[in-house]
């Protein structure tokens, strides 16, 4: 009895040390990519309370045991969802008396009475997930010109220095607003104390209202804030609650960009925004090739590990960027560009986070994200690069010009899809000048594009001048009076769009497009005199360019499994199926530690099938956009 009683007071006493060590240190975080859902490309940034909790709950009953665990209300959660609200409207927001932003009462009705995200994180939390939230760079216009005072948490009141209270319109550098928001948003000037004190109080408020996710934007790629990001880091170091930090958008990132921000964090954007056309999904392979070889997968960073992030996954029950209502149609990728993103997501061991609405998440969308292979090799694969050594053969690819609209005529040189298109950049850039006003007819004018250098065709729209019919429309539309709108054809059918919804940067270029005529400051343009037209809604100027689109050929990529298994994985980006073909002598050159010479058994993940291994060699046929993932096991294991 009395050794019983020895043992027992022996455990507890064991216990008892390993709670004391433990005691104020966090967790490691991210040691695997990161995986759940996000709001935004199913609600964009109107997703309410109840629509939020709902989707909450369904990715507990179904993802919570595939490790999908954060839920993330994506951005403007504190935006009043009212006419005249939009992305980068102004005016429109939540803000506390110490400038913060707080969530709109009207969609987070439990966040009244000062309680913020505090009861939606609660049942978040009872679900066995994790909650998290979007957040943007610095602080808001409205808080600046408001010139709110700053909350000193560490002494408690307003921030006073110098025998002055400091206020919002101190700290805010409006010379560096946020490209794509720059009506909303400012960087702070971190070598103040205020500024360190409003950006402290931000981060230690959502502690307090139990965040686990962070997605902090407009501070990454090509509007880099370093010295904002690095005071976010040591704030969220020195919490008692760990906060997984995620940075976005990341539009123009390189791996030596990365590796200034990657011991700072747990997951940076590399891309921008990733939506569900082909053209997007191809455009990831290059820069997760530079990624691999830079070593950045898996680097030791903020209390754990950094994770380059392809951006959420667009599969299954979605809306469209930027629009102000919720979810309605389905991904416009087909199957197999489903299954070549998942494939290449999970290869590049990128965060998998879901943006289908869960509430009509069908089977196919669901076995896709739930794939137990695609799981195992995001999570726990190592030597993750892409492959070089395939070859391939299909039909052969044919130089052609074909011109679908106005705006975007494509051709194929080089093994990359040309698309000469109008793109989007900063005003003062001489490469947004070009324009001119032509007369067309006695009652209509055009706005013709002229390239000096011969480079792009030139082409020409039609314009008119934009007429609201409502006092809605005028409210909507504040900023539509005395604007153009420019049109396909003479008819008013379909109007330029800016798609500025999406998230812009002055050096990403996107391409425009034409959508049925609305009043709608999305299509309402301003003709200026020197030879710029401005779109309306993001503030930036149109152009045509020769861009490089969407790639084309073939891609492999490889990777070890931690019980022995090699992956292979082979993308056919052509128009047409694709044989592909290796030797798999060549993985030593790529993977070390690959047993030459030892007979391999082989399955292909997506259909299930055995596949072949002849005299060394293995060949796939893969469908146009698709991808054929390869399992293979020494048959001495």
């Amino acid at each position: 009895m009395k050794l019983i009683t020895l043992i027992i007071f022996s455990l507890l006493f064991l216990l008892l040390l390993d709670r004391v060590a433990s005691k104020g240190s966090v967790k490691a975080q991210a040691v695997t990519p990161p995986r759940g859902w996000n709001s935004y490309d199913s609600f964009c940034w109107t997703v309410s309370e109840e629509e939020f909790l709902h989707n909450a709950e369904l990715v507990s009953q179904r993802l919570r045991s595939h490790g999908y665990e954060y839920v993330v209300v994506d951005y403007l959660w504190y935006r009043k969802k009212v006419p005249g609200a939009y992305p980068d409207s102004s005016g429109f927001d939540v803000i506390d008396e110490w400038g913060r932003m707080v969530p709109d009462p009207d969609r987070w009705p439990s966040s009244k009475g000062g309680k913020g995200f505090t009861e939606v994180a609660k049942k978040v939390h009872s679900m066995g997930l994790k909650f998290g939230i979007h957040v943007m760079r610095g602080i808001s216009t409205q808080a600046v010109n408001a010139q709110t005072p700053i909350l000193d948490t560490t002494k408690g009141g307003a921030y006073v220095e110098g025998g002055l209270a400091w206020r919002a319109n101190d700290i805010g550098i409006k010379e560096r607003t946020c490209t794509w928001m720059s009506h909303g948003f400012m960087s702070v000037n971190t070598e103040l104390g205020a500024g360190r004190a409003f950006l402290r109080s931000l981060y230690e408020q959502y502690a307090e209202w139990g965040v686990d996710f962070v997605k902090h934007d407009c501070v990454f790629g090509a509007d880099l804030d370093i010295e904002e990001i690095s005071f976010v880091s040591e704030v969220l170091r020195k919490l008692s609650r760990p906060i997984l930090y995620s940075l976005s958008p990341g539009t123009s990132v390189t791996p030596d960009m990365a590796k200034k921000v990657g011991n700072l964090v747990n997951m940076y954007r590399i891309t921008g925004d990733d939506w569900d056309t082909w053209g997007d999904v191809a455009a990831h392979f290059d820069v997760s090739r530079d990624f691999a070889a830079a070593n950045m997968i898996g680097s030791s960073s903020l209390m754990g590990k950094s994770w380059p992030d392809l951006d959420m996954l667009p599969l299954g029950w979605l809306t469209d960027p930027g629009s102000n209502e919720g979810p309605h149609r389905n991904s416009k990728l087909n199957i197999e560009e489903q299954k070549t993103q998942m494939t290449l997501w999970a290869m590049a061991k990128s965060p998998l986070m879901f943006g289908g609405d869960m509430r009509k998440l069908d089977d196919t969308t669901y076995k896709l994200i739930t794939n137990p292979t695609i799981l195992e090799i995001n999570a726990f694969s190592s030597n993750n690069k892409e492959f070089p050594y395939v070859t391939g053969s299909h039909a052969p690819i044919i130089n052609h010009h074909h011109c679908s609209s106005p705006l975007s005529c494509h051709k194929t040189k080089g093994g990359r899809s040309h698309t000469n298109s109008l793109t989007l950049m900063s005003c003062k850039e001489t490469k947004a000048m070009g324009w001119s006003t032509e007369t067309f007819d006695q009652d209509l004018d055009q706005v013709c594009w002229k390239d000096a250098e011969k480079q792009v065709a030139a082409f020409c729209l039609y314009k008119r001048k934009a007429r609201m019919t409502s006092d809605e429309e005028v409210g909507y539309c504040n900023q539509c009076s005395g604007k153009t709108q420019l049109l396909a054809t003479t008819k008013a059918a379909v109007c330029l769009g800016a798609s500025p919804k999406q998230r812009l940067t002055s050096k990403e270029l996107k391409r425009g497009s034409l959508s049925t005529c609305k009043r709608d400051a999305n299509q309402m343009w301003e003709l200026n005199t020197n030879g710029t037209i401005r779109n309306s809604y993001s503030g930036l100027c149109a152009t045509v360019q020769a861009l490089e689109a969407v790639p084309v050929g073939i891609r492999s990529w490889v990777a070890t499994g931690r019980r022995g298994e090699v992956y292979l994985a082979l993308f056919n980006l052509n128009q047409a199926k694709t044989t592909i073909s290796t030797q798999l002598s060549n993985l030593s050159k790529v993977l070390p530690g690959v047993s030459l010479g030892v007979a391999y058994k082989c399955s292909e993940v997506w259909s299930g099938q055995a596949c072949h291994i002849s005299r060394d060699s293995i060949s796939m046929d893969v469908e146009a956009h698709g991808a054929a993932l390869l399992v293979l096991v020494s048959n001495r294991s």
